[in-house]
C-alpha cells in the first residue's frame, strides 16, 4: 500500500473515539475535536491516522461516504459486520496474504508482517499489531480478553554461576541483665588449623556469653580466646 499502517500504543483512545462516532459524528473530526472530547491525550493524531486509514475520515477529518452507513446501525452485530469489512478493505495485503486468518494471527506474525512491509522499527511494529487487533475487536472479530500477545524473550539457558564468597564468621550474644553469676567455664566451639597440606580450614565461631557476667568475665573469655585460638598458643 502507498501509506504505512497506523500504529498506536494502545487501544483505550480508538475505542473512545468508535464509541463516540457511533453515537454522535461531528461535521469534522480533527485533533482539537478529540482534546475537547477528552479522547486519547496526546494520542490524538494516533486516533485519527488510524480512522483515516480504514476510510472512516477523509483527509479533512469529515465523514466519509463508506463510513455513512456503517455508523449509522444501531445494532452491534451489524455495526460489527459492516465495520470489520472496512478493516479488512484497509488491511487488504494483509488479507490476501493470510486470508480470513489474519484476524487471529499471532501477535509475532502481525508485527513481523508490518516490519517487513514497513520497514519499521520492532516497537512501530508491535503498536501496528497493537492497532490492528483493537480494530479486529471492534469488529467483533476476536475477543479482547483473548487477544494474542507478543512471546517474551527468552532468557540464555545457562547462567555464569555467581562467585561465593567464604568467610569466617563469629556471632556474639551479650544481655544487658546482670544478676545471674557466670557460669564456671567457658567454652569455644572451634577453631581454625592449617593442615600439612597447606589447606586452609575456615570456621564459624560462636560465642554465647553469660547473661549475668561482668567485665572481668568478659575480658577473661576473650583473653582465652586470643590465647588459645587467635595466636595458636593452645595445647
Amino acid at each position: 500500500m502507498a501509506s504505512k499502517h497506523p500504529y498506536t500504543s494502545g487501544s483505550a483512545g480508538l475505542n473512545q473515539a468508535v464509541a463516540h462516532l457511533r453515537r454522535t459524528f461531528p461535521a469534522q473530526v480533527t485533533a482539537d475535536t478529540l482534546k475537547k472530547l477528552g479522547i486519547a491525550p496526546n494520542n490524538e493524531t494516533y486516533v485519527l491516522n488510524t480512522l483515516r486509514f480504514i476510510g472512516v475520515l477523509d483527509a479533512e477529518g469529515k465523514k466519509s461516504a463508506a463510513a455513512a452507513s456503517v455508523f449509522n446501525k444501531h445494532d452491534d452485530s451489524e455495526f460489527q459486520v459492516a465495520f470489520s469489512k472496512l478493516v479488512q478493505t484497509a488491511y487488504a495485503d494483509l488479507f490476501s496474504l493470510h486470508g480470513d486468518s489474519a484476524w487471529a494471527l499471532p501477535t509475532d506474525k502481525l508485527i513481523s508482517f508490518f516490519r517487513n512491509t514497513d520497514h519499521t522499527s520492532a516497537i512501530v511494529g508491535q503498536r501496528q499489531a497493537t492497532a490492528f487487533q483493537a480494530l479486529a475487536v471492534l469488529g467483533g472479530k476476536i475477543d479482547a480478553s483473548s487477544r494474542p500477545a507478543a512471546s517474551k524473550a527468552k532468557k540464555g539457558d545457562s547462567l555464569a554461576p555467581k562467585a561465593v564468597k567464604s568467610k569466617a564468621t563469629s556471632k556474639i550474644s551479650a544481655p544487658l541483665a546482670t544478676t545471674t553469676p557466670p557460669p564456671a567455664n567457658e567454652s569455644v566451639s572451634s577453631k581454625s588449623e592449617n593442615t600439612s597440606s597447606g589447606m586452609a580450614l575456615t570456621v564459624r565461631v560462636e560465642i554465647n556469653l553469660p547473661a549475668g557476667g561482668d567485665q572481668v568475665t568478659y575480658d577473661r573469655i576473650f583473653k582465652s580466646i586470643r590465647e588459645n585460638l587467635l595466636n595458636g598458643n593452645a595445647v
